[in-house]
């Protein structure tokens, strides 16, 4: 695996990730996202229905929680989740939790750390760990981690514990990585913690980077109570510590205007929950992206960007709809004001929803808990999250990121 960065703008790092998987024929453009899964599916979709969309990321995310429970099948299947979940050729990436649930807290110890599956809480020391990942059989990893300093007002003493817990989890999981046949071939990710305090970051960038890891993990910045300045200078200098050649994945962060900030504290690369947390909510991802095009090259390709729809989406403010997590980026489509609207959901959008229902029909399915208004809306959010992507490698590319950027933001000001 490796990483090799064609340009930096303003701390954004453009490139591609090259040699990922077990052939080392894959490659991921960032900076970009992994495709979220929940048991290595993608929520909503059939793998059929899936590969319906475009540019799709060659790296499928799972996670530990998920199949913690399924160690002993997974160990007598032996042939580990890509095949056992029917994935089409695709690079397995495990992290240890799924970013899009909420996990109770105080379950860690100096050995252990905890994940919650369907039966309920699951102890994991490294040595269960690792051999979870011995029967998922990924090609990247991150180590174990005490990631339960995001809360407010964690002490700096509890948070300096985590980092020492984290460095020594790291430490054990890279003697197992290196005893076990079904890793061999696998890169680990070392795991950055240190809450929300400068010192404590640097101190776990600075051990992470001395270990032979692939890449990093920037862990613990997914709390609504970190502010989102005090976040992006918290990356920035952890990310001047990490090596420049090695990629830089965040946790927990999916909005678009938080990827934007994390992108210019050099971040490279994101999860795919939010198009799955928006599509919970009956919501379409309805956010402009687009920024005008080069006169020269206009009208020679297919759009790639959206447009607004010419109209305020409904509830604009979050908690307005009852949802407190509903976010300016989108449109909320069980609004009875969508029960005779006959426009697709984001007009001039490619994906399949958009081309073939409109607003109205969707409205209808959602209301009426049809389940194929969360298979519409999937596809729908999940193409539009890529292509907002796809549009920011292009504004660094050209050197228009703040085009880019204004027109992201344009929409949390009420235009």
């Amino acid at each position: 695996m490796k990483l090799e960065l064609s340009r930096v703008v303003q701390g954004c790092r453009l490139g591609v990730l090259t040699g990922l998987g077990k052939s080392g024929q894959h490659s991921l453009e960032v900076p970009g996202c992994l495709l979220y899964t929940r048991c290595a599916t993608v929520p909503h979709l059939t793998q059929d229905t899936l590969h319906t969309l475009r540019d799709l990321p060659s790296v499928t995310q799972v996670s530990v929680d998920s199949f913690a429970e399924h160690q002993e099948v997974l160990e007598e299947f032996k042939e580990g989740v890509r095949k056992f979940a029917g994935l089409h050729d695709t690079v397995l990436f495990c992290s240890l939790h799924d970013s899009a649930n909420t996990s109770p807290t105080g379950h860690v110890t100096n050995k252990t750390v905890s994940v919650w599956g369907s039966g309920g809480r699951i102890e994991l020391t490294v040595a269960r760990f690792m051999a979870v990942q011995a029967a998922v059989q990924p090609d990247c990893y991150q180590s174990m981690a005490d990631g339960e300093t995001w809360q407010a007002n964690t002490s700096r003493k509890r948070v300096r514990k985590a980092v020492d817990r984290t460095l020594a989890h790291l430490d054990e999981c890279l003697v197992l990585h290196q005893q076990t046949q079904e890793l061999k071939q696998a890169e680990i990710f070392g795991v950055v913690e240190g809450g929300d305090i400068m010192e404590e970051r640097l101190r776990s960038a600075r051990e992470t980077a001395k270990r032979p890891v692939g890449g990093f993990v920037l862990d613990g910045f997914h709390s609504a109570a970190m502010d989102q300045d005090v976040r992006a200078q918290l990356i920035k200098a952890t990310s001047a510590e990490l090596p420049q050649e090695k990629p830089r994945l965040v946790l927990g962060i999916g909005r678009p205007d938080e990827v934007i900030s994390c992108v210019e504290a050099g971040v490279d690369l994101f999860e795919s929950f939010f198009p799955f947390q928006v599509t919970e909510r009956g919501c379409a991802l309805s956010f402009n992206y687009s920024i005008d095009p080069d006169p020269e090259t206009a009208g020679t390709s297919t759009p790639t960007v959206l447009e607004q729809n010419g109209e305020v989406p409904a509830v604009k403010k979050p908690n307005s709809n009852g949802d407190e997590n509903m976010t300016p980026f989108e449109m909320n489509l069980k609004d009875k004001r969508y029960q005779d609207d006959f426009r697709p959901l984001v007009e001039g959008c490619g994906c399949y929803c958009c081309k073939k229902h409109m607003r109205a029909y969707v409205h209808h399915l959602l209301v009426t808990n049809e389940l194929l208004g969360g298979v519409l809306l999937m596809l729908h959010n999940m193409a539009h999250y890529l292509g907002f992507f796809k549009a920011l490698r292009e504004a660094i590319a050209g050197d228009r990121l703040l085009d880019f950027k204004n027109r992201v933001l344009h929409c949390r000001e009420g235009d």
